[in-house]
């Protein structure tokens, strides 16, 4: 089996996963964790690692992840009885978040089992009513399941948000939370599953001015990094870039403020577009508002 990279988690009320609440079907809601995303699948026999982008060697691993498991007995007695599977999780080292509990670091979390469902190589994904048992079965750590919730509504999720103190220090919250419907097809054919982040949260719905008051300004592209581009999403592009790369280079810099550019457009133009009532936006002026507030954020690195 090849490396496959994992999906993109899309932010909830976004167009990808507007239609993820189903009145019919329930949503489970899962801890997010914040630390490298990581894979294992086995290939002839010999386990193979991942990180969010490629394939992990001993040479070039991920915060040592694949030298920390490659003799995992576990993982070699799970794919002996199931080799067609990729397993994809949490390798939880240090980012933006530190507050886990000392037992939780260096742990490989799972939170979801795929096979390809057929010839197009779609990931098809375990449920995880079944998932969660078969690994316990073999000693696999796996990222429990917070609720399930039936027709549930924005109010419902941004609630769990304070409930997700899975693996946290005593009077500690985590980074935000995940939320599946397994049968669920977005409107391009695909499985995708949607997050609410705590610190983007705050970030977005603390702010004190209104949108008239942002478009009196003239300056709707800044109002929107104010409002959009928060801290914690700019330190994640940056941790995932020295987890990816094995450290961090000023040859990087063009990488970071184009990620996370990409990602601000990416995640949050339905976003922009209700919060602002249909903007007209000049693009280059709000990639000049990123790269200035990832400048003021990152100085250090400037």
């Amino acid at each position: 089996m090849p490396f496959k990279k994992y999906q993109h988690v899309e932010r909830f009320g976004s167009m990808e996963v507007a239609e993820i609440v189903d009145l019919n079907t329930p949503c489970h809601v899962f801890p997010k964790l914040d630390g490298t995303n990581a894979s294992v699948w086995c290939e002839n026999g010999e386990l193979c690692f991942g990180s969010r982008n490629r394939q992990l060697s001993l040479e070039h691993d991920n915060a040592g992840f694949m030298a920390e498991n490659v003799a995992n007995e576990a993982l070699k007695d799970f794919f002996r009885e199931y080799p067609n599977v990729t397993l994809y999780g949490e390798w939880l080292v240090p980012h933006t978040l530190k507050t886990y509990s000392e037992d939780a670091w260096r742990k490989f979390h799972i939170f979801d089992v795929a096979e390809d469902a057929d010839e197009s190589g779609k990931n098809f994904y375990w449920h995880y009513g079944i998932y969660k048992d078969v690994l316990e079965s073999f000693g696999l750590e796996v990222i429990p399941c917070m609720a399930v919730v039936n027709r549930g509504t924005e109010e419902t999720f941004l609630k769990l948000l304070d409930s997700n103190v899975y693996l946290m220090q005593q009077g500690e919250v985590g980074e935000g939370i995940v939320i599946k419907r397994y049968n669920f097809k977005n409107k391009h054919g695909r499985t995708t599953w949607a997050k609410i982040v705590r610190n983007d949260f705050k970030a977005k719905h603390l702010a004190h001015m209104g949108p008239q008051k942002f478009l009196a300004t003239g300056m709707v592209e800044e109002s929107i990094v104010e409002q959009f581009l928060s801290e914690a999403m700019i330190e994640k592009v940056y941790a995932n870039i020295v987890s990816d790369q094995g450290g961090w280079d000023s040859k990087f810099i063009p990488r970071l403020l184009n990620t996370v550019y990409y990602d601000l457009v990416r995640e949050e133009s339905w976003a922009m577009v209700k919060k602002f009532k249909h903007p007209t936006i000049n693009f280059g002026s709000l990639q000049r508002f990123v790269v200035a507030k990832v400048k003021e954020v990152k100085s250090q690195l400037f």
